[in-house]
C-alpha cells in the first residue's frame, strides 16, 4: 500500500471520486515505495502552493503525477467547446487546462524549493473516475493523460505507472537533461519533506485566531515524524519540555481520531486546560479533568472539606466501583495532556477502565513533561505507565513551538533544564525578557501596572495579557491599590479590558501573547525552579519578570548573563 499524506480522508464533505481513489491508493499492491499526497482539506486555503492538487502521487524511478479527479456520471463538450460535466453549466475550462496549471505550479514550486528538483520528471492526468471518458482526441491532452472509470478498475499502480511511463518518453523526446533514472530513493525523500508542509497542515480554531496567530500552522519536522510514529504505533507517549507542541499534537490526534469514526476521550488534570480544550476540539470529542470524570462515573459530589487523600485515594475507589458496573463503552481513543500529573496508580486503574482493551492493550496517546511539570503529580509516573503498557513507544519532543528563542532559552537557563530545547520554531524578534526588581508589596505593585501599561502600549490587548503567580495571594490577587484594579481581574471573570490573573498552577498547560510573572523571591530549590519555568514558558510573546530584590544577585545575574549572549 502506499504512504498517504495525510494519512485520514474526510469522508463528509470530499468528492466520491476522490474518496474511491484515495481507497485505492490506500491499499494498492505494489506500491509500497510510494507517497501519495493530497490537498482534500486545502480547498479553502488559496494561498496554498497546492491547494487545488487532488493528488499527487511520487513514485522512485519514473517521477511525480498530478492527478486532477472528476467525478461526474456524464461528460463531453457541445458544439462551442464548451465542458460539459454532469450537471454544472458548460464551462470554457478545460479538466486538463486545470490540471496542467497544477503541475506547473507544483514544478515552480519545487524549482524554487531546492535546484536539485528541478530536473525531477512532473507530469498531470485527468481521471474520470464515475464514467467511461469517451472524448474524441484533442490537441489539448495527450491520450495517456486521460484515464476513466474503466482504469479505475485496473491495478491503481498498473494505471499510474503507465501514465508516468509514457509521459516520460514524451518528455525525453521533448527536453533535454531529464534524469532517466530519476527520482531516486533519496530525491523522493526529499520530495515528500519539501511537499508535505504544502499539504499537511493544521487549522486553528477560532479562539487561536489574532493578529499575532496565524490561520494556518504548519507542522515542524519533529511534528511529522510524531504524526508517523501516531500512525504505526496503537500506544505512544510523547514527552517533551514546555512549548514543544505536545497539546497541539494531542489536538491533531483528536481531529483525525474523530474523522476515522472513533470515539474519543480526552482527559487533562487542570480545569481551566479543560475548559479550553472544550472550545477547540472537533465535534464527537469528549473532554473532561479525570477528577470530573471520577465525579461523573461515581456519582458523587466533592465534599466542601475534600482532603488530598479523598481526591486521590477514596474518590478513584468510588469511580472504579461505577465503572466496573457500568455498562458503557469504554472510548476507542484515549488521549491524556498533561499526563505527567496523572500518574497515580489509583488515577492509572481509572483511566485504564476509560479505553477499550485497557492500557496494556488499548489504543492511547499521552503527553507529557515529567522532568519539570510534574508538580500535581507520582515523581514515579513514567515508570508506572510502563508497567502497564510495556510495549507503548516512547517520543521525545525536543523543539520548542511556543516561545520565542530568548524567552526560551532564558526559561531554560534559569530552570537549569537539561537537556535543553534542541532549537525554536519561532524567529527571533528581538524582544529581551524583560524583568524589574522590587523591594516592597507597594513597589511591586507599582511595576506591576507600570508594566501593563508599557504591554498596552506596545498593542497588547487587555485579554491577552496574564499575570502568573506561584501564590493564591499574589501581587495582583491581594493588592487594594485603585490604580491596579482597575486594570486586573481574575481569570475566568467578566470583567472587560481588564488583564487576567492566575496562579502558575492553574494556568499550566495554557499560554497567552503576553505573560507578567510576580512574586519571583527565589530560585532555591528544584520546586521553585519547576514553577518559575512553567510561568515563564506561558508566553507566547512578551515576558516581564518582576523579582524581588532580597533574591541577591544570583537572579539579576543570570537575566543579564541570558540576555548578554543572546
Amino acid at each position: 500500500m502506499a504512504r498517504m499524506i495525510p494519512s485520514i480522508f474526510d469522508q463528509d464533505t470530499s468528492s466520491p471520486g476522490e474518496l474511491r481513489l484515495f481507497e485505492r491508493f490506500q491499499s494498492a499492491p505494489g506500491t509500497e515505495d510510494w507517497t501519495v499526497l493530497h490537498s482534500l482539506e486545502l480547498a479553502d486555503h488559496p494561498s496554498q502552493v497546492c491547494g487545488e492538487v487532488d493528488f499527487v502521487v511520487i513514485v522512485p524511478q519514473l517521477g511525480v503525477l498530478c492527478i486532477e479527479v472528476k467525478a461526474h456520471k456524464r461528460i463531453g463538450r457541445d458544439s462551442d467547446g464548451n465542458w460539459l460535466l454532469g450537471r454544472q453549466p458548460p464551462t470554457p475550462r478545460s479538466p486538463f487546462k486545470q490540471a496542467d496549471e497544477q503541475m506547473r505550479a507544483i514544478m515552480t514550486f519545487l524549482r524554487k524549493s531546492d535546484p536539485a528538483l528541478a530536473a525531477v520528471p512532473v507530469l498531470c492526468a485527468v481521471w474520470f473516475t464515475n464514467c467511461r471518458a469517451r472524448l474524441p482526441r484533442s490537441v489539448e491532452w495527450h491520450d495517456w493523460q486521460l484515464l476513466d472509470q474503466d482504469d479505475l478498475a485496473r491495478p491503481v499502480a498498473t494505471a499510474v505507472t503507465e501514465v508516468l511511463t509514457r509521459g516520460r518518453t514524451h518528455l525525453l523526446r521533448k527536453a533535454s537533461g531529464l534524469r532517466r533514472e530519476a527520482p531516486n530513493e533519496r530525491t523522493c525523500k526529499l520530495l515528500v519533506r519539501t511537499l508535505r508542509p504544502e499539504f499537511e497542515l493544521a487549522v486553528s480554531s477560532e479562539s487561536l485566531r489574532s493578529e499575532r496567530a496565524q490561520q494556518v500552522l504548519r507542522f515542524t519536522e519533529e511534528q511529522y515524524d510524531a504524526l508517523d510514529v501516531m500512525e504505526r504505533e496503537a500506544r505512544v507517549l510523547f514527552t517533551g519540555a514546555a512549548g514543544t507542541g505536545k497539546t497541539f499534537l494531542a489536538l491533531e490526534e483528536a481531529r483525525r481520531s474523530v474523522r476515522r469514526g472513533r470515539s474519543v476521550l480526552l482527559v487533562c488534570f487542570s480545569k481551566l486546560l479543560s475548559d479550553w480544550l472544550k472550545g477547540v476540539v472537533p465535534s464527537g470529542v469528549r473532554v473532561e479533568t479525570l477528577h470530573a470524570l471520577m465525579c461523573r462515573e461515581s456519582g458523587v459530589r466533592p465534599p466542601d472539606d475534600a482532603s488530598d487523600t479523598w481526591w486521590r485515594k477514596e474518590l478513584p475507589e468510588l469511580a472504579l466501583e461505577a465503572m466496573l458496573d457500568s455498562a458503557a463503552q469504554p472510548a476507542d481513543m484515549l488521549l491524556v495532556d498533561e499526563a505527567q500529573d496523572l500518574m497515580d496508580p489509583s488515577y492509572l486503574d481509572v483511566l485504564d477502565l476509560a479505553v477499550k482493551g485497557g492500557l496494556s492493550s488499548g489504543t492511547w496517546r499521552m503527553f507529557g513533561d515529567f522532568e519539570r511539570q510534574a508538580i500535581f503529580g507520582s515523581t514515579k509516573g513514567h515508570s508506572s505507565l510502563s508497567t502497564r503498557s510495556a510495549d507503548a513507544v516512547e517520543a521525545v519532543l525536543r523543539r520548542n513551538c511556543r516561545n520565542t528563542p530568548r524567552v526560551g532559552r532564558m526559561a531554560a537557563t534559569l530552570a537549569a533544564l537539561a537537556p535543553g530545547y534542541q532549537g525554536f520554531r519561532r524567529p527571533d524578534d528581538g524582544v529581551n525578557v524583560a524583568f524589574a526588581l522590587y523591594a516592597s508589596a507597594s513597589d511591586q505593585e507599582r511595576l506591576l501596572l507600570t508594566h501593563l501599561k508599557r504591554l498596552h502600549r506596545e498593542g497588547y490587548a487587555h485579554d491577552e495579557i496574564v499575570i502568573l503567580s506561584a501564590k493564591a495571594d499574589g501581587v495582583a490577587a491581594r493588592s487594594r491599590d485603585v490604580p491596579l484594579s482597575q486594570w486586573v481581574a481574575p481569570v475566568g471573570s467578566t470583567t472587560l479590558r481588564r488583564a487576567r490573573y492566575c496562579t502558575v498552577h492553574a494556568f499550566k498547560g495554557l499560554d497567552a501573547p503576553a505573560v507578567i510573572v510576580t512574586d519571583v523571591e527565589n530560585l532555591q530549590g528544584r520546586a521553585a525552579q519547576d514553577l518559575l519555568y512553567i510561568a515563564m514558558t506561558r508566553s507566547t510573546g512578551a515576558l516581564c519578570l518582576l523579582v524581588n530584590r532580597n533574591a541577591g544577585p544570583a537572579v539579576a545575574d543570570l537575566l543579564t548573563k541570558e540576555m548578554s549572549d543572546a
